[in-house]
């Protein structure tokens, strides 16, 4: 089975998508009938739909969607990991059919230090006995607290969103380079190849761009903690669907038969757990 382990849903309302700039092409209504188009004649059996916005009403509207579309096969939600009722909210999400992780938008957090918060910590410490998985959603130069982050929770399932955001439009690989490989140690971090193309520059990226930061994710986290990912509708701020799927496809052709299947789908049904 081939998924797309990251994209994203919304009915769009400017005053609930602060972060959608105007005059953007995702400033419109995306829904799961305008990606089954693009999963189709890419070949793709199904995706996972991960949070856009940071209240209780996302889970919802995503698990509203999951159970009336059967290619949505998870959701990635969103709880408020530094709430007192952080422990009720979780349990409440982990219950529903299809719940399968949550995600805060650490990149815009204007706290440096948040992800040393201890009612940050506290939350991520309800998620491991029920379940569930946490994306990590952050820049490159956020690393070093991701680590830390991982470290303290080695029971716990993360997996790194957009592979860290590097300034791939800058053409720079370090420090990240070094802050994967040292990420990927710990055997509890699965890694998304999504958003790169957003990181580029969005009128001249070219596959071959990108190709360094894939080997680097690919030597780090070896084939069977990759991910694919489309990003999906955000993508389309410097690509189409079709385009980068044909992008990560052109960079896997050296692999095994079983690593190509692992990255397109195999490995976001184990790291997830969506085969039960």
């Amino acid at each position: 089975m081939r998924i797309d382990a990251h994209q994203h849903f919304w009915n769009y309302d400017p005053s609930q998508y602060q972060w959608i700039q105007p005059g953007s092409v995702l400033q419109r209504s995306y829904v799961p009938s305008d990606l089954l188009k693009e999963l189709v004649a890419s070949k793709i059996d199904g995706c996972i739909a991960v949070q856009a916005r940071q209240d209780l009403a996302e889970n919802d509207f995503l698990l509203g969607l999951a159970r009336e579309n059967s290619f949505v096969k998870g959701v990635v939600g969103w709880i408020d990991l530094q709430s007192d009722s952080v422990a009720e909210q979780a349990k409440e999400f982990s219950t529903q059919t299809k719940a399968i992780g949550v995600r805060h938008v650490v990149q815009d957090e204007p706290d440096p230090d948040f992800m040393k918060r201890a009612a940050f910590r506290r939350g991520i410490a309800t998620l491991e006995p029920l379940g569930l998985a946490y994306d990590i959603l952050i820049y490159w130069h956020q690393l070093e607290d991701a680590i830390d982050l991982v470290r303290s929770f080695p029971n716990q399932r993360f997996v790194l969103d957009h592979i860290a955001k590097p300034a791939i439009a800058k053409g720079l690989t370090q420090p990240w380079a070094s802050h994967i490989h040292t990420l990927a140690r710990f055997p509890n971090v699965a890694c998304k190849v999504s958003g790169m193309v957003t990181e580029a520059d969005h009128e001249n990226w070219y596959t071959e761009q990108l190709r360094p930061y894939f080997q680097t994710v690919l030597d780090a986290f070896g084939p069977s903690r990759l991910l694919f990912g489309s990003d999906w509708p955000v993508i389309r701020l410097a690509a189409e669907y079709r385009s980068f799927v044909d992008s990560i496809q052109t960079f896997i052709d050296q692999l095994s038969q079983s690593e190509k299947t692992g990255i397109m789908g195999l490995n976001a049904l184990r790291i997830y757990r969506l085969d039960g």
